[in-house]
């Protein structure tokens, strides 16, 4: 791409916080915040550009839909935010009544670029915004469940690698790990394909003297379900890890890079005509969702998957 550039739709604390992560990142060339709020977009804008001089060379700035013609890629955070105590799901009816507006809005602009999701709840508002704009299989996809696989990776790795709290950045990243389905209740941990230094969990866990029983992997499944609540009970809203996930998602369709994550896409129809949109390992470049990773489900897995997908089908036919 000669211009990378990123329009960003919502400038509250989620849209504003990609913008931040973008500017730093320095991945785009160019990143346009916009919002119903043009007083507020403006003044984030201008507040994140006028950062020290040589930290950042995106040009940074407020503007109208019309702005998105050119885009690379288009990232949607608008819509109200969880409350403490409220489910994902609570939130549906409301957002994709807004969802349905920002559709509207972009569409006599819209390129056919890639758009992320990041407004929740995220695989029923990537499912209704794919349906709504007619865009092919893959072009508009959710963050779905890869801030729950950075979560996911981060407690195992206190499990398995206790005695290095200083560094749990780096002990996570030599675990691989996903979380699959409902970016929500229902996601699932994959524990089947969980390796720590390229073992099986399992097998490093028995060669280390690490219990890694039913009940260990239980508390580590409950404690990467409940952090995004115990975040938002403690400051009243989640914006920088997924943030920071959007911009690393942001980077890989801009530079191509084929990077996988676990990420809400649609999938199957059914005979009601719907596509649900749900987490799996996936492979993301200029185009979007590219593909999915190969990944083996045991029987368990698969039948959550099933599950998760079925309720979130029963969701969409009330709303869509």
């Amino acid at each position: 791409m000669k211009n990378k550039k990123v329009s960003i739709i919502g400038a509250g604390f989620v849209g504003a916080s990609v913008a931040y992560s973008l500017m730093l990142d320095n991945s785009a060339d160019e990143t346009v915040l916009i919002d119903v709020d043009e007083k507020k977009a403006r003044g984030e804008a201008d507040d994140i550009a006028h950062g020290v001089e040589g930290m950042a060379n995106t040009a940074l700035y407020a503007g109208d839909y019309s702005d998105i013609r050119d885009s690379s890629i288009i990232v949607v955070t608008a819509g109200r935010g969880r409350l403490p105590g409220e489910s994902r799901t609570d939130l549906a009816a409301e957002n994709m009544k807004i969802i349905r507006d920002v559709a509207a809005s972009l569409s006599p602009y819209y390129n056919g670029c890639p758009i992320l999701m990041i407004s929740n709840p995220v695989d029923i508002l990537t499912a209704g915004a794919e349906r709504l704009l007619e865009a092919p299989e893959g072009t508009i996809f959710g963050t779905g469940c890869m801030l729950d696989s950075s979560r996911f990776k981060r407690c195992i790795s206190r499990t398995v690698f206790p005695e290095d709290k200083a560094a749990q950045s780096e002990c996570a990243e030599r675990i691989e790990g996903f979380v699959i389905g409902e970016h929500g209740d229902s996601q699932i941990p994959l524990w089947s394909g969980v390796t720590v230094d390229g073992s099986a969990a399992d097998v490093y866990c028995a060669d280390h003297g690490i219990v890694w029983d039913e009940a260990v992997r239980q508390r580590i499944s409950d404690e990467t379900k409940k952090m995004g609540a115990a975040i938002i009970k403690a400051k009243g809203r989640t914006n920088y890890g997924i943030a920071v996930c959007a911009c690393r998602i942001i980077r890989a369709v801009l530079k191509d890079e084929c990077f996988t994550a676990s990420v809400s896409s649609t999938m199957g129809l059914d005979a009601g005509n719907i596509r649900p949109s749900l987490s799996l390992p996936s492979v993301i470049g200029r185009k979007g969702v590219v593909s999915r990773a190969a990944v083996s489900l045991d029987d368990f897995e698969k039948a959550a998957f099933e599950k998760s997908a079925a309720g979130m089908r029963d969701m969409l036919k009330k709303l869509l």
